[in-house]
């Protein structure tokens, strides 16, 4: 599903415009990645979890070249499925 779709799909759903639908999608997004940034937790219950996690600097190899490198720490956004979620996966 991509941005589209998910903005037609809330906008059936909730019974709104299409207009109307994009801009929550939008403000959303917006929202969260703020609070992603400053290192909040996002919760959504029933649905999951969206965290920062920082992965530590390691060692690696350039596969092109056999060159031993150092992949620089880095922060990632992980999301973990809610429990209702992953009942609804099986």
């Amino acid at each position: 599903m991509n941005k589209t779709e998910l903005i037609n799909g809330i906008a059936v759903e909730a019974g709104m415009s299409k207009v109307q639908a994009k801009a929550a999608v939008e403000a959303a997004v917006k929202v969260m990645e703020a609070a992603l940034v400053k290192g909040d937790k996002i919760s959504l219950v029933g649905f999951g979890t969206l965290a920062v996690h920082e992965k530590a600097e390691r060692n690696g190899v350039n596969p092109a070249t056999g060159a031993k490198i150092t992949i620089p720490a880095k922060k990632v956004v992980k999301f973990k499925p809610g429990a209702e979620l992953v009942e609804k996966m099986k």
